[in-house]
């Protein structure tokens, strides 16, 4: 541990920042462009995004038998999402939360938390039970797709109604906004990544486990784009952004992060007692809770 640490930390967190306006930016624009609402866009894109340190974390942990470090990051990265990315971004600006969020997303992150509690109660996620996670996924993504399909007839219908021009798609404008969104997704996944190697140096350097450095520094550091990403989005005024990218990060972190973590090993994904004891029962927790301060 060094002066490298600590410039790799300052020059990560520079990048994240950067990366998080660029794509706010892009991805409201692309909203814009498409008649798609923001939440959709938070929900989908913005969400798969800043899920992407999750991934890379956790599927090479799974790969390398690191399966405390996997597990922990996705279930630390859930609670961190709620509590800290939530709050921060709650704090900067109130949040709106639509109707289909309490009607539709909450609910299915809820039952997702409750489904993978009780899964993994016998000690271990097996291949069959994580591949079913990443054919909910696709399921889910299927649903958005021809909800935010109808959500854009249904706009343009009623601003042809209230005689409001239509915002002229032009291939510069969609190749823009697009590139804006790839290159604040690609400063995201570097600067978390810059981050979480300093912050993990640091704390092995302390001695502390890999469960824990996973439940907590890990976690923290790949939620790290979801801090930046919505907290801006809370501060341009962009608010069904800031809670749909949430709320989807904490549905992709379980179907996509933990489905392919567990569907790469061997034997499937083994779940520690400390994790079943408490870990996830706060994650199921916190998931409830979102229910009623939502609504």
């Amino acid at each position: 541990m060094g002066i490298s640490t600590l410039v790799f930390f300052v020059v990560g967190l520079a990048a994240l920042l950067a990366g998080a306006d660029l794509l706010v930016r892009g991805s409201s624009k692309l909203a814009a462009l498409a008649k798609i609402s923001p939440l959709v866009i938070g929900l989908t894109v913005v969400s798969a995004g800043t899920s992407a340190p999750e991934v890379a974390i956790s599927v090479n942990a799974s790969l390398t038998d690191r399966a405390d470090l996997a597990l922990g990051n996705i279930v630390g990265s859930n609670i961190v999402n709620v509590l800290l990315v939530l709050g921060l971004s709650a704090i900067v600006a109130p949040l709106i939360v639509q109707a289909r969020l309490i009607r539709f997303d909450v609910p299915l992150m809820v039952v997702l938390s409750v489904a993978v509690l009780i899964l993994s109660m016998d000690g271990v996620l097996s291949r069959g039970e994580c591949f079913g996670l990443l054919v909910t996924l696709v399921i889910y993504l299927a649903i958005l797709v021809v909800g935010s399909r109808r959500e854009a007839v249904s706009i343009a219908a009623a601003d042809q109604l209230a005689g409001k021009e239509l915002m002229p798609r032009s291939w510069r404008d969609i190749t823009v906004s697009s590139v804006s969104v790839v290159v604040g997704l690609g400063a995201l996944v570097v600067g978390s990544r810059w981050l979480i190697e300093s912050a993990t140096t640091t704390a092995e350097y302390l001695g502390v486990s890999e469960l824990v450095i996973g439940l907590t520094v890990v976690a923290a550091g790949t939620s790290l784009p979801e801090v930046a990403t919505s907290v801006i989005a809370a501060v341009t005024g962009e608010r069904d952004l800031a809670v749909g990218n949430v709320v989807g990060s904490c549905i992709f972190n379980l179907l996509l992060v933990l489905g392919l973590s567990g569907i790469v090993t061997a034997t499937g994904m083994p779940v520690a007692a400390a994790v079943r004891a408490f870990d996830l029962p706060v994650m199921t927790a916190v998931a409830i809770a979102c229910l009623p301060i939502f609504f």
